[in-house]
């Protein structure tokens, strides 16, 4: 292992450069490959109905992949304060994105939900890059106004308004999975940029009062609470997915049916391929490669936290606490409403999950954090 980590290392370093993380590198190489495999069972059958080729989604997702693996080449190699220079830039393309979805012609829709774009055929979800855009937008913004953060005309106050104008944006499409992603990873890199515990108090707040009007906005939202509370409530209907997905996760145990074994991904549970693709691999392979995938994850953020606290500036710590809050988060959010202890909030896992999107930004994301570990004091 250790070998194979010092190889990954000299390709991703310059001659006289630090290498890499490499624990960091091992662990997303693991978790993509394990996401692939189960990729690979979970998307067999609607591929096969849908497109009569039981691997048409899988091969789609490589060439996604193939992408990502590229932008993660590109940003572990560029130095990541030359994102800084663009923070406004990247402020404005994430509003951009944002506007992307409203443009006829352009946008495409996905359930109740419209937060996607046709570009030549294929589709993309702008809110996936707003991620990554609008958390170099923040670090920059924190790390130039650390001192000032205290002061409601110059901390709160700014910082409130941006996030809101970005929260407006999401809650018109409606995207509330990506948006409660963004918004707690901000409140993430707000606490440590230097944010007081008294205004973050204040922000959750806002942020609950907000989730209340959006509930009896959208009344689809509501039902996903009472799924929470009760599974029974509407079980061949509104509940459907959250009662297919206990099933498949229960019927699992601790070993599984076995790899491709799955009976849940026969059009019993919906989007088996995308955001419930973790019912897939519990009910396949079982609690303890379940457990060990939320651990992968786990390790993932510990070792995102050891690059920060070693980064050699504040705008580094800032994006790589950043990047791998809104993982873990996106992960331990899909996951939770999975086995039924949240609400479910239509988030894939990350880079397991299918989506080109997704992935793509995921792996640029993860190549910048590379670039962070590279230049650690």
């Amino acid at each position: 292992m250790s070998s194979l980590i010092s190889w990954f290392n000299k390709i991703l370093s310059y001659k006289g450069e630090r290498e890499a993380d490499g624990p960091l590198i091992f662990i997303v190489g693991a978790i993509i490959v394990f996401g692939l495999i189960m990729l690979s069972s979970a998307s067999s059958v609607i591929s096969y109905n849908t497109y009569h080729d039981s691997y048409y989604l899988f091969k789609h997702q490589l060439f996604g992949l193939i992408v990502g693996l590229m932008a993660f080449w590109f940003f572990s190699r560029v130095d990541y304060h030359v994102w800084r220079k663009y923070a406004l830039w990247m402020l404005i393309a994430s509003i951009g994105l944002l506007l992307l979805v409203f443009i006829p012609g352009l946008a495409g829709t996905w359930g109740t939900s419209r937060s996607w774009i046709n570009v030549f055929g294929y589709s993309l979800q702008p809110s996936e890059f707003v991620k990554i855009t609008f958390l170099i937008y923040l670090a920059a913004w924190l790390e130039g106004r650390k001192k000032q953060l205290a002061e409601v005309s110059r901390g709160i106050g700014p910082f409130v308004a941006i996030l809101g104008l970005i929260a407006l944006l999401m809650m018109l499409q409606p995207d509330m999975g990506t948006l409660t992603i963004i918004g707690l990873a901000s409140l993430m890199v707000y606490f440590v940029g230097g944010g007081s515990v008294k205004h973050l108090a204040g922000l959750i707040l806002l942020g609950l009062v907000a989730l209340i009007i959006m509930v009896n906005i959208y009344p689809y939202q509501a039902n996903r609470f009472k799924c929470m509370l009760d599974p029974s409530f509407s079980k061949q209907e509104i509940c459907y997915q959250v009662n297919q997905s206990l099933i498949a996760v229960g019927s699992g145990g601790f070993f599984g049916r076995g790899l491709g074994a799955s009976r849940q991904k026969f059009s019993y549970l919906p989007q088996a391929q995308n955001d419930a693709i973790f019912p897939i691999i519990s009910e396949e392979t079982g609690f303890i490669f379940s457990v060990g995938l939320i651990l992968l994850y786990l390790a993932l953020f510990y070792r995102g936290v050891m690059i920060a606290r070693r980064a050699p500036d504040d705008f580094g710590k800032i994006l790589a606490i950043g990047i791998v809050s809104w993982i873990i988060m996106q992960a331990l959010i899909n996951i939770g409403g999975m086995v039924n202890i949240m609400p479910m909030t239509g988030v894939p896992l990350p880079m397991i999950s299918y989506g080109g999107s997704a992935i793509l930004v995921a792996l640029a994301s993860i190549g910048i954090l590379v670039n962070i570990s590279k230049q650690i004091r």
